[in-house]
């Protein structure tokens, strides 16, 4: 039942870990936190919700964490643009949240045939978003 992705994915254990709560075996997986981002991440105040198990935030707890603490405003990026990032990014406006896309913190996947998986993401987030910023935007928007 799975999409051509999300089979290729499974294959090549993209994403695997021995369970939700587990990181045995995360550190360096390649899909560990960058190191440059690290420092941010694992400051003891960022908050990491458990896996997304397809494309959007519906089977995690997300929404419950970001409610729980008065959060209303969200900067988002990340790796797949066209489909987990989008799919964030709807799900959490359909939850009345305000979302800005950060566009060069986004990845897509381009593809001979089926075309760039980006450039179409950001088009779309120009219609979706409550804005589309580059990371120095972002940045500043936060001072």
């Amino acid at each position: 039942m799975n999409g051509p992705l999300e089979a290729d994915e499974f294959r090549t254990r993209s994403f695997a870990r021995s369970g939700p709560l587990n990181l045995t075996g995360f550190s360096n997986s390649g899909a560990d936190w960058l190191d440059r981002f690290k420092p941010y991440i694992e400051d003891g105040k960022t908050i990491v919700v458990s896996p997304h198990k397809v494309w959007g935030p519906q089977t995690n707890d997300l929404v419950l964490q970001l409610r729980k603490r008065g959060i209303s405003k969200i900067i988002l990026g990340g790796m797949l643009a066209n489909l987990c990032v989008e799919s964030h990014l709807r799900e959490l406006l359909e939850q009345g949240f305000e979302v800005a896309m950060v566009k060069d913190a986004t990845a897509g996947p381009r593809h001979p045939v089926w075309g760039d998986g980006y450039q179409a993401a950001v088009i779309n987030y120009r219609f979706l978003a409550h804005a589309v910023l580059s990371t120095d935007e972002a940045v500043d928007g936060m001072r």
